[in-house]
């Protein structure tokens, strides 16, 4: 099984003044969703869910997922996951100057990826309203420069052309570089909050197998809306098998942040695990699995940039 993915690196300059939260994902992900959907909503006025369009449309196919695909494909059942995340500068700055660079990346899965110039083009957009806190009656405004991916230039400012790109990459899970039964430990670094559920609770610490139950579901879901078929893997098997490695260094904290959402107009507490923690066992089926996650991110609210893990494999 194989997934179309790109990864796109927007390089930008802040032209104001901008004052933004410590994690930025909410805040760019909440304007971009803006921006698309005054760049390609054909019935300003028509709610999404009332739409005839709403099956063609790209900003219900990105943002208002459910509403655009079939409920069960595959016999899956659940909300089907957003086909992007936006990976915000990790940098827990809040005031910054104009002049100023910066960039963040956008992540997209499937068909989508067809579509990157409606992203550019919404980004800039999204740079001439400006981001974050108000400052002297206006938001940090800010050129969208470039747009690069797999070493190529997608987009120039100067020349205002889209290339568009000729080869994408297909994730898949790779066989085992390691023996499945060889003892391995590997090091997983949580980058940005991650949010697991495990017996309807969020989980506040991560034995190997709460990780690889959510890593099966962020994998097979993606695959199975976005690439048509789920991967065949032996799940029970090897959830099983994961709940006999054992954690031999455990470094985790549970961090809460603040978004504020338009839709439901309302402040809201999203907290995660940050930190890292170090496994020991027979990891070598699971390698594959967890370092496709590395790319995709897991657990929930992803399209935030939320779910960033970094694998390290020690021996």
């Amino acid at each position: 099984m194989n997934m179309l993915y790109g990864r796109y690196r927007f390089s930008c300059r802040l032209e104001t003044r901008a004052i933004l939260p410590p994690y930025k994902g909410s805040t760019f992900r909440g304007v971009l969703g803006r921006s698309l959907k005054r760049v390609v909503c054909a019935l300003k006025r028509q709610p999404c869910e009332d739409c005839l369009l709403k099956e063609r449309c790209l900003y219900t196919r990105v943002f208002e997922t459910a509403l655009s695909v079939e409920k069960h494909k595959g016999g899956r059942s659940g909300e089907p996951p957003h086909p992007f995340v936006i990976e915000p500068p990790l940098t827990t700055r809040t005031e910054f100057s104009a002049g100023e660079a910066f960039e963040f990346h956008l992540l997209l899965f499937g068909e989508v990826n067809s579509s990157l110039p409606y992203f550019v083009y919404a980004f800039e957009q999204m740079g001439k309203k400006g981001i974050g806190r108000k400052v002297n009656g206006e938001r940090g405004r800010f050129c969208l420069e470039e747009v690069g991916s797999q070493g190529e230039t997608v987009f120039n400012a100067e020349e205002r052309t889209i290339r568009r790109l000729e080869n994408f990459e297909d994730l898949r899970i790779l066989p085992p570089s390691k023996e499945t039964d060889e003892a391995v430990a590997i090091k997983v670094h949580l980058e940005t909050p991650l949010r697991l559920k495990f017996n309807n609770r969020l989980a506040r610490e991560l034995p190997f197998h709460v990780l690889v139950r959510g890593a099966l579901r962020r994998v097979s879901s993606l695959m199975d809306y976005y690439d048509n078929e789920e991967p065949l893997l032996d799940y029970r098997g090897m959830v099983q098998r994961a709940s006999l490695v054992s954690i031999v260094d455990r470094r985790v904290q549970w961090h809460d942040w603040r978004r504020y959402s338009f839709r439901q107009d309302q402040a809201m507490l999203l907290g995660g695990m940050l930190g890292s923690v170090t496994y020991e066992g027979k990891l070598g089926e699971f390698i594959p699995l967890i370092e496709l996650c590395s790319k995709i991110h897991l657990g929930k609210q992803t399209s935030f940039g939320l779910g960033k893990i970094r694998v390290e494999i020690l021996k």
